[in-house]
């Protein structure tokens, strides 16, 4: 099997040569953009030799301008594919896929709704300080901020078809808002669910698959029960205070699990080379080769060594 056809195997339930592989990490921002962004993608790829080449997305929505009040969500603007920042992320990812081994397996990230929304006022305001922002806002007038989610979304839904367009396999869509500190179970059902539906559906509609990535700490999953019809892997942070993957199942049956090492900590950062093939080993004789790929909870650290990667690789190609 090649790359693409063991990722798809795992997919759809059959039974893949061996348990395919995927990593990312965020590259240094001197590094990340334009044509030092593609060199960093086509060197990791060659070094890591993973089975999915995860193309990433550091091209964000641009500030909007001050947000203080709800009213204020008014002057973000709706996305369109000639805004520099989709021009930029579609251009680079175009070249990427152009110096790679074609029969990888390819997604693009893409920042979810919740994501989208942050980058506008972040470096104003901070992370935290923007997600206390939302749950304020849509408790003391829910329109502006709720039509602003949905031009973002369907913002996204042009980045997203872009990307199968161009020869993308599908999208990594980084979900925002299952966290059970900020919103309410019914704030994300009425709010955020349906924004995030709606570019998972447009890469259905275009003929791509959907890796669910639910980030962040103490999550409440069944948030995300719904979305399993319009999901084909589901990953999330297992060693963030988080479910693990066995219980995942029963959230999400029938999907492929991606994950089973963490991304900052344990094994990964602190073990030894022979300590971390044990892991991998331990990882997937537990999981199996049906309906898993092996992964990390999240984007592993700037500065891990490839080697490190590729060993994970290498291991699991050889382990029978």
């Amino acid at each position: 099997m090649d790359k693409k056809q063991r990722v798809l195997e795992a997919i759809n339930g059959g039974s893949p040569d061996f348990v395919p592989t995927c990593f990312s990490l965020h590259f240094e921002k001197s590094r990340a953009h334009g044509a030092q962004g593609i060199a960093s993608h086509l060197e990791f790829f060659s070094k890591t030799d993973t089975d999915v080449f995860k193309i990433m997305n550091e091209n964000l929505v641009p500030y909007a301008g001050d947000i203080r009040r709800p009213e204020d969500w008014d002057k973000v603007a709706a996305p369109v594919l000639t805004d520099k920042f989709i021009h930029d992320q579609i251009e680079m990812t175009k070249r990427i896929i152009e110096g790679c081994d074609e029969n990888a397996f390819f997604v693009g990230t893409l920042h979810g709704t919740v994501a989208s929304a942050i980058h506008p006022i972040e470096d104003v305001y901070g992370y935290e300080r923007v997600r206390e922002l939302f749950c304020t806002h849509l408790r003391e007038n829910p329109v502006p901020l709720s039509d602003a989610f949905k031009r973002l979304s369907e913002g996204m839904c042009l980045l997203a078809e872009k990307y199968i367009e161009i020869g993308m396999d599908g999208i990594y869509y980084a979900a925002l808002g299952g966290e059970r500190y900020y919103f309410t179970d019914e704030e994300f059902e009425e709010f955020i669910a349906p924004n995030d539906k709606i570019v998972l559906g447009a890469v259905k509609d275009a003929g791509g698959y959907n890796f669910l990535h639910m980030s962040k700490d103490k999550l409440n999953l069944e948030r995300y029960r719904s979305y399993g019809n319009l999901a084909d892997v589901v990953n999330w942070g297992v060693y963030d205070d988080n479910i693990c993957l066995d219980e995942g199942k029963r959230i999400f049956p029938g999907l492929t699990l991606m994950g089973g090492l963490e991304n900052r900590g344990g094994v990964m950062v602190d073990g030894t080379d022979e300590e971390l093939v044990y892991e991998v080993r331990r990882v997937i004789e537990h999981q199996g080769k049906r309906n898993f790929i092996l992964g990390a909870d999240c984007t592993l650290a700037t500065g891990t060594d490839y080697r490190r990667i590729r060993l994970i690789t290498e291991t699991a190609r050889n382990f029978r």
